[in-house]
């Protein structure tokens, strides 16, 4: 068996993915937290996209391609295909799309938070592995049962708990603790899985290059497009109106009414109508 590495440039990679995974899950878990107080269908659907892609495409997929920077095989040469690491990342999106929508529309309740789960734990497992399986390298690889069956069981615990919080938590403390122990465990989840991962080299390929891209070569362009997704994260989180906001509007709008119909009543009892009857003799 081939040496496997998963720390190769020390903690700078599984520091950093660490950190994009509390940042992933903090934009996720406040879109979540805007997701209801929205007043309309629509305004709902959009929260939920933006969650997707801050917990599916920042805190998970990049927080794994983050982790993998740090991932070499000596005397292997690793590249990645890349229409496979492009599904991988639709996965993780999708997924936890689909496990938003089963707990935010509707009334919230345990059966749908486990089903939701669930499904987001197994799927975002199945995003690991397909990722995994995007790798090019001369060497086989072979995986311990029993590991990646514990890193299914973190990431459906890990996507339950999840589900939870985004129906539980509004105050910002409480969202940052949860984006904390969320990192943990989708960190917990990455590196239990790359841990049933082994390699036998094989005869090298052909030429000595193996097919596909660098992690380094994908490092920019994923890099802009994370920082592009954040960003506009940041923005519409800080454009839309809070909670706070909108009771405070809905409180002088009423007020407003309130003033209005004063208005009215005191001119209508300003104004003497003139009546229908005249007595006699008047």
């Amino acid at each position: 068996m081939a040496d496997v590495h998963h720390f190769t440039h020390g903690l700078v990679t599984p520091g950093v993915a660490y950190g994009l995974s509390i940042l992933g899950s903090l934009l996720g878990l406040l879109c979540t937290a805007r997701m209801r107080t929205a007043t309309t269908g629509k305004q709902r659907f959009w929260w939920i996209v933006l969650a997707a892609w801050a917990l599916g495409g920042t805190a998970i997929w990049a927080m794994h391609f983050m982790a993998m920077l740090g991932f070499s095989v000596t005397g292997a040469q690793i590249r990645y295909d890349i229409p496979r690491t492009a599904v991988s990342a639709l996965v993780a999106i999708v997924v936890v799309s689909l496990g938003l929508w089963i707990v935010g529309f509707g009334r919230p309740n345990i059966g749908r938070i486990v089903v939701g789960g669930i499904f987001t734990g197994v799927g975002v497992a199945g995003m690991h592995y397909i990722g995994m399986f995007a790798m090019r390298l001369n060497g086989t690889v072979s995986y311990d049962s029993g590991l990646v069956a514990a890193s299914v069981i973190i990431a459906v615990v890990a996507a339950t708990v999840a589900l939870w919080f985004t129906v539980v938590l509004t105050k910002p403390l409480a969202i940052g603790g949860a984006a904390l122990l969320m990192g943990v465990a989708v960190c917990g989840m990455h590196y239990t899985g790359m841990a049933a991962m082994s390699v036998q080299l094989t005869t090298p390929t052909l030429g000595g290059a193996t097919a596909g891209a660098s992690a380094a070569n994908l490092l920019v362009p994923i890099g802009v497009l994370v920082l592009l997704v954040i960003g506009g994260l940041v923005f519409a989180i800080g454009a839309a109106p809070t909670k706070e906001d909108l009771e405070a509007r809905a409180y002088l709008d009423k007020v407003q009414a309130a003033r209005e119909e004063a208005a009215i009543a005191q001119q209508r009892g300003t104004v003497r109508r003139p009546s229908a009857f005249t007595p006699r003799g008047k």
